[in-house]
């Protein structure tokens, strides 16, 4: 649903997908992105969705976190924002949505289109044949 660029530090050029929530970035062994960059806390951010709201990102307690340069607890992310605390920066982006395969649907109008092709066939010759 989400994707974050890793800008700088020393995972930098990489691109993490989120899909589940909440994701929670830090040292600690717990947080589903562990980063060991200087100044990142065992539990730094946590990004949480909320349908109402949008994606939500929260600063742990005590950790420094600026979005946009301006230093942040709490706030409503926007595409294209820059998240950066200790010495990591990272691009927040929606990730490209998911396309479902099409190929059940697919078939069921090729058979359908074949159905209707026999059938008229069918009628073409009855039609045809003296009574």
């Amino acid at each position: 649903m989400i994707q974050l660029q890793i800008l700088s530090g020393k995972m930098a050029g990489n691109n993490q997908v989120v899909r589940h929530f909440p994701f929670r970035i830090g040292r600690a062994a717990g947080c589903e992105m562990q980063l060991e960059d200087d100044g990142v806390c065992g539990d730094h951010l946590t990004f949480e969705f909320q349908p109402q709201a949008g994606f939500i990102l929260r600063a742990a307690p005590n950790a420094f976190v600026a979005v946009n340069e301006q230093p942040q607890t709490s706030l409503r992310l926007r595409n294209g924002d820059v998240i950066s605390f200790g010495a990591v920066k990272m691009q927040f982006w929606l990730a490209a949505p998911q396309q479902r395969g099409l190929r059940l649907r697919e078939l069921f109008v090729w058979a359908v289109l074949v159905a209707v092709t026999v059938f008229q066939i069918i009628l073409i010759y009855r039609l045809s044949q003296p009574l």
